[in-house]
């Protein structure tokens, strides 16, 4: 079965017209208090969307003292009107008080408008404040071993003395052949660095070739 693509709200209907009704009130009530023209309406709609704005507050941020104050104030001035209108003040000459009221209207509900839209809830009492984080704590510094508790190193072994290098046999005649032709030019024994040289060998090799000359 095919659902009807309208369907009447009862709620939404009773809204409509209590809402038309009180807007009707508020109307006369202002006109009464010589609010005259299009002031007369001005003053419901901002009696109600003060109302709106508080209950939305409410709703969104949570029970406070501000959005409850400028709820109850406004709830007060619908209610005020219709009740007024029902026969309880003479409108024809309205009371002082009540024109004094209606006239400072206007600054009052910009006033609640305004802090209602701009402020903040940190000072509502229903607002719990953040538990604070602890600081972290500092990690201890690892303990060293004691002397007693310590591995024993063990000594590193000497490194072995590299042998000297085998010296071929032609290589040792010719340093002697050198060494001699020296000691004849110089009249001193060759030396060491001076034999490296003229054989062109590394000075180990020279250092052992230089053993056997003596």
């Amino acid at each position: 079965m095919a659902r009807p693509a309208f369907r009447v709200d009862a709620v939404l209907v009773q809204a409509v017209i209590a809402g038309a009704l009180s807007f009707a009130h508020l109307h006369e009530l202002a006109d009464a208090a010589g609010q005259t023209g299009w002031k007369g309406w001005a003053y419901p709609i901002s009696v109600d969307l003060l109302l709106v704005a508080a209950w939305r507050r409410l709703r969104s941020d949570g029970p406070s003292r501000l959005a409850w104050s400028w709820f109850l104030i406004a709830l007060v001035a619908s209610l005020g009107a219709n009740v007024a209108t029902a026969g309880f003040l003479d409108l024809a000459h309205p009371p002082a008080w009540l024109r004094f009221g209606i006239a400072g209207w206007p600054a009052l509900a910009f006033l609640g408008g305004t802090l209602l839209a701009h402020s903040h809830t940190a000072d509502d009492p229903e607002e719990v404040a953040p538990e604070p984080v602890p600081a972290p704590r500092p990690e201890p510094a690892p303990i060293a071993p004691a002397a007693e508790d310590a591995p024993a190193l063990t000594p590193a072994a000497p490194s072995a003395v590299p042998s000297a290098p085998p010296v071929p046999t032609a290589l040792v005649d010719h340093a002697r052949k050198l060494a001699a032709d020296h000691h004849t030019r110089t009249g001193a024994r060759i030396d060491t660095d001076t034999l490296r040289a003229r054989l062109g060998v590394p000075p180990q090799l020279a250092d052992a070739i230089a053993a056997q000359l003596t």
